[in-house]
Parts: C-alpha cells; sequence; structure tokens
C-alpha cells in the first residue's frame, strides 16, 4: 500500500518546526500533569500514554476556557476534525475526522450509541456544551470496538457526575443576535449516594441560513434562530464498595429554523421552515471490581430521535434505539488485560414512507499489554446483522517508548459502515442497491511529552471501497435521471483517506499556546477528483495568557478552500477573542468576540456563516473558579 500525502513538502516542514519545538521546549514543572485516563481506546480505563490509537481528551477546563459556541465548533479545533454546518449555530452540523463521512463516525453519550437511523449521523446540534463534562475523541479505525460506522472514528461525551461535597453552578450571558445562554447544575455525594443533574437554556434569533441566490432558489431573508432546551439526571448507588448502580437520563430539545424549498406552494422559499427534534438517553448501568484481577460492567439503554422538518408540509423521522451491553475485564497481572464483550441492539426507523427494524449481535475480544518499554493492542469484533448480514473486523497496535518522553506507534485496522435507512428507502434519494462501505487503514505517529509540554505527529492512510456518499450526477443515479431530481446516494468504487495531523501544546509562565496542523488528501480513485465538503489543509492556533485574577484569550481557525458539486468553496480564516475576570473565589465575568475581523464565508455551499458577534456573560461555582 503506497501512500503519497499531498503537498509532502508543507507537512515534512511542519513536522520539522514541531520537532524543533519539542527538543528546545522547558516543562514548566518538573513533575507536568497526571497522565488522563481514557475509556474509548480499549473499552476500559487505561493510560493515554499506554495506549497504541490516536486519542485526545477534552476536559472540563478547556471546554470552559473555549471561546466554541457549540460541540462541533470545540471539535473542529482538534487535529483530523473537520465540520460542515449548514449555517450559524442551531443549524444541521456534520463532523468529518480523518476525511470520513458524517456518517462514518460514532457517538456514545456515556457509553450509549446515538444518532439517527434514518439520516445515519448524529444530530451535534442538538447537544450542548452546559451538558458536557469531558470528550474523548478516538480518531481512525474504531470498527473492531464499536461496529458498524467507525470508519473515520470515535466520539464519547462524558456527562456530569457528583463527587464529594455538593457543588452549585450556575452562568448566564448575552450575544448580539438576541442571543441567549443559560445554566444550572448540582452535584455531590453522600454515603454511597451520588447525584448529579443539570438545566440549560440557549436561544438566537440568528442569521439567515442561506445568501442570496443559491442554487436550488430557496433563499428566504428571514432570520434562522434556534431555541435549544437540555436537561439531565444522574443517580447512583454503591452498596457495596467496588460495585455500583448508575440510572442516566439526558434530554434535548431543539426548535430551529431553516430555510429550503416547498413548490406545493406559490412562493417555495416562503414556508418557515423549521427543524423540532426531541433527543434523549436513558441508561441503566452496573460496574463492579469482583477481585483485584475482574471486573464486570452491564448498560441497558435506550435512545430516541424524534425529528419533525418541513413547511407548509411536515416530515417525521424516528429513531428509537435499545441496546444491551455486558462486559468483563481480566486482568491477571498488571500490564495484561483481556476484555470481553457482548452487545445487543434493537433499531427502529419510522418516517411517512417507510416503517423498517434491524437488529445487531456482537462479540467483542480485547488485549492489551505493556512488555518494558513497548506496548501492544488487539482487538476483533463480529457483528451478525438482520438487514446486512455478518461483517468481522480486527485492528493491531504497536508502541514503543523509544526515549524520554518520546513514543513511537502504528496501528492497522478494518472497518465497515452500512447504509442508512434513508440512503435505502428514501424517495428521490435512496437506492436499494447500495451496498455496506468497508475500509482498511493504517497509520504512524509519533508522540512527545514532557510536564505540561506536547507534540504529536501522525501520518495515516485510509482505503475504502464502495465508499457511501452523495452523488450530484443524475445520470449516474438511473438511466432515468427524472427518478432523482437532486441526486442520489451511491457506491463510489474506490475511495482513499489519508493525511498528516500535527499537534502541539506548550506552557511558557503564564503562557499557554496550542496549535494543530492537517493536510488531507481524501480523492475517489476512480475519477481522480477531491471528495466533497473536505479541505486539503486546515490549522488552529490557540493561546492564553494569565494574569492573576484576569485571563485573555485568542483562538485562530483556517480552513482550505473545499470542493463542494460544481463549485469550489473559498478558504477563511476566523478570529475569536475571549477575557474573563475572577472578581471573586466563585464567580467570574466573561466576555468574548466570536469572527473578530467580521469574516464573511460559506461554511458549506450556498449557506454563510455568523458574522462579529460580543457576548458578555458571568459564572458561579460554590468550589471556587
Amino acid at each position: 500500500m503506497t501512500f503519497r500525502p499531498p503537498a509532502l513538502r508543507a507537512p515534512l516542514a511542519a513536522l520539522s518546526g514541531f520537532l524543533v519545538l519539542a527538543s528546545f521546549a522547558t516543562p514548566s514543572s518538573a513533575q507536568g500533569r497526571l497522565d488522563p485516563i481514557v475509556v474509548t481506546a480499549t473499552r476500559e480505563p487505561q493510560a493515554l500514554a499506554s495506549v497504541t490509537a490516536d486519542v485526545v481528551v477534552i476536559d472540563a477546563e478547556r471546554i470552559r476556557g473555549s471561546t466554541a459556541d457549540s460541540i462541533e465548533d470545540l471539535l473542529r479545533r482538534e487535529a483530523g476534525v473537520q465540520v460542515v454546518r449548514n449555517g450559524g449555530p442551531g443549524q444541521n452540523a456534520s463532523v468529518l475526522i480523518r476525511g470520513a463521512s458524517a456518517g462514518s463516525t460514532v457517538v456514545l453519550i456515556d457509553g450509549v450509541r446515538v444518532g439517527s437511523a434514518t439520516v445515519g449521523q448524529v444530530e451535534f446540534e442538538s447537544i450542548s456544551l452546559a451538558q458536557i463534562e469531558r470528550i474523548e475523541v478516538l480518531r481512525g479505525p474504531g470498527s473492531s470496538l464499536y461496529g458498524a460506522d467507525a470508519v473515520g472514528g470515535v466520539v464519547q461525551i462524558f456527562t456530569k457526575r457528583g463527587d464529594g461535597a455538593p457543588r452549585f453552578t450556575a452562568s448566564g450571558a448575552i450575544g448580539e443576535e438576541r442571543s441567549r445562554q443559560g445554566s444550572l447544575a448540582v452535584s455531590g455525594a453522600s454515603g454511597s449516594i451520588d447525584y448529579a443533574a443539570a438545566l440549560g437554556r440557549e436561544s438566537s434569533r440568528g442569521v439567515s441560513a442561506l445568501k442570496p441566490g443559491d442554487q436550488f432558489g430557496s433563499f428566504n431573508p428571514d432570520r434562522d434562530g434556534f431555541t435549544r432546551d437540555t436537561a439531565q439526571l444522574q443517580l447512583g448507588v454503591t452498596p457495596v464498595a467496588g460495585h455500583r448502580i448508575g440510572l442516566n437520563v439526558v434530554e434535548s430539545r431543539l426548535n430551529a429554523q431553516y430555510d429550503a424549498s416547498d413548490y406545493s406552494v406559490a412562493d417555495p422559499a416562503s414556508p418557515d421552515f423549521r427543524n423540532k427534534l426531541r433527543s434523549s438517553v436513558a441508561a441503566l448501568d452496573y460496574r463492579g471490581v469482583l477481585n483485584p484481577a475482574w471486573t464486570t460492567s452491564a448498560q441497558l439503554s435506550r435512545n430516541e430521535d424524534d425529528l419533525k422538518s418541513g413547511g407548509s408540509t411536515i416530515d417525521r423521522f424516528r429513531t428509537r434505539r435499545e441496546q444491551f451491553t455486558g462486559q468483563a475485564a481480566w486482568t491477571p497481572r498488571t500490564g495484561q488485560q483481556f476484555v470481553v464483550a457482548y452487545e445487543r441492539r434493537d433499531e427502529r426507523a419510522e418516517t411517512a414512507v417507510y416503517d423498517q427494524k434491524r437488529t445487531n449481535d456482537a462479540l467483542v475480544l480485547g488485549y492489551s499489554g505493556q512488555f518494558g518499554r513497548q506496548s501492544l493492542q488487539a482487538d476483533l469484533r463480529r457483528d451478525q446483522n438482520s438487514v446486512y448480514g455478518g461483517e468481522t473486523t480486527g485492528r493491531l497496535g504497536w508502541g514503543m517508548q523509544i526515549a524520554a518522553g518520546w513514543r513511537v506507534r502504528a496501528l492497522a485496522g478494518t472497518t465497515f459502515r452500512a447504509p442508512s435507512f434513508n440512503e435505502l428507502f428514501y424517495p428521490d434519494f435512496g437506492v436499494t442497491s447500495i451496498t455496506p462501505e468497508r475500509g482498511r487503514s493504517i497509520e504512524l505517529g509519533l508522540d512527545w511529552r514532557a510536564g505540561d509540554s506536547a507534540a504529536a505527529v501522525t501520518v495515516y492512510q485510509n482505503r475504502v471501497r464502495d465508499l457511501i456518499a452523495y452523488q450530484p450526477d443524475q445520470a449516474a443515479c438511473s438511466s432515468d435521471p427524472a427518478l432523482y431530481p437532486y441526486g442520489c446516494a451511491a457506491n463510489i468504487g474506490r475511495a482513499r483517506l489519508q493525511g498528516v495531523t500535527l499537534s502541539g501544546s506548550q506552557r511558557w509562565g503564564a503562557w499557554r499556546i496550542g496549535a494543530t496542523i492537517d493536510f488531507l488528501d481524501a480523492k475517489d480513485l476512480d475519477t481522480g477528483s477531491r471528495l466533497a465538503r473536505r479541505a486539503a489543509h486546515q490549522e488552529s492556533l490557540t493561546a492564553a495568557y494569565d494574569l492573576g485574577a484576569w485571563r485573555f484569550g485568542a483562538a485562530l481557525l483556517a480552513v482550505g478552500a473545499r470542493p463542494e458539486g460544481s463549485a469550489t468553496l473559498a478558504a477563511y480564516t476566523t478570529l475569536d477573542l475571549s477575557a474573563r475576570w475572577r472578581f471573586a473565589p466563585q464567580w467570574q465575568l466573561e466576555a468574548k468576540l466570536l469572527n473578530a475581523t467580521d469574516r464573511q464565508y460559506e461554511p458549506a455551499r450556498d449557506y454563510q456563516g455568523v458574522g462579529r458577534q460580543a457576548w458578555i456573560g458571568v459564572r458561579y461555582d460554590s468550589q471556587g473558579l
């Protein structure tokens, strides 16, 4: 398998710069921070420094300190992640990891798989940052752990859990375009009981999602605002030391306006188009330590997505997903762990034009081992689905510490994604002859860590056959183009997703600096053309300066040109600024200026981003900020 990354000189030059940074950087402390513990890389808690996969952790401190206005805006600042959004906050958003499609990423909330079985992807616009305590992003093949659709990677969201003395938090902010944000939360533990509860509301008058002169004549000059209400409740009881039973409920309701066309009325763009989405997660789980060598867990969960979308005519898309997961981990000695898991998932997708069900049974086997300076990880999974049959996927990873602070890693894995119900059955779009896409992925990585400083580079390639993507050419959809007036879902014969990601972070006294550089070559190998909506390069730079009770921050994001249909969307750069003043131990005043240069840009073809927007708010934490 030959790897030919695009613009090779640029990645090599960037890598040289990162290696120089790593060579000369001085850690801010001799000990540095404790190594984060991650779950998503192996399905069991493991130190980040020992995993062989490419994983990033976005903790609560980074979430609070970010200028991001949404979870998708937060994710796009990570290496290897690009975002396409049909307008401003509250609009449909697609998260692309390593060039894979939005439907090629698995999203979990506290271990529960979420998303629409009809659309085949997660509505990130329905998730509020106020609900989130931590995010783990696994970049690269994940099907051997999580099954279908983990082609580009896995995003796992962890909500707040109670611990220790009662803690009360609250925040509120107002911004331009009549934007509002507010949240209340309480958490803690008493004896054998732990608890956490949160409420949140966000709203904005917004801007028109579409630009004038769009290709389908759907522009409506009205403002496309949104309202999002969220609630979370988590209760846990530990009847015996080492054994916890928990209940977790997460609810979200989104009401968002958008622009579209309804040809049943005289003015197709005139109706008030809205997406009304209710998304809920409920889970009952158990985790217990039987003895020093054995740990078991079980989870029974239900996820429901209920979307009502349209203007003068309302379409309904409903997904109900019920899942049971049982898992056991055996650690016969330090540094050696075996994992076995069984999953049963029942899904039902209901629309006005079809009502479909499918079931999936899966068995997962995993091994993680430490051998001196070397680490090894192996995973194997067998899925048996009532719709597309059986699939077996595997992954093998190796890592080695080659010097103090330096680590090299390599990983190879297989993936698959089955078509969504819409890609199979929806009128004027679905094609019943679509087959599942399957991929083979390899990657090499080099990591450096010393105290609070870090740098990493990863080179990857994923070859996919029968990639499922939007086909705008009606003639390619059918011998009768009238059957697909706007294109269709189709299998691209062969596709190659390859690239280089670089990231680094550094602390110099009161300064905190972070940077990412991505180079991506996502190509249809049959036609030689680039896959739509993928930028060939993307860069981000964040900086923060602490001055006693004050903190000042800046975030720069540069996105390269992207092909979409017959057009090429221009590259753009945005700058966000922020300031925070802790005027009392428990109180903080916050201000931010998003898109400070008022850059006009297209996040997707014919859609417009939000211009300059000022915010001011206040935050309270009973345990101090």
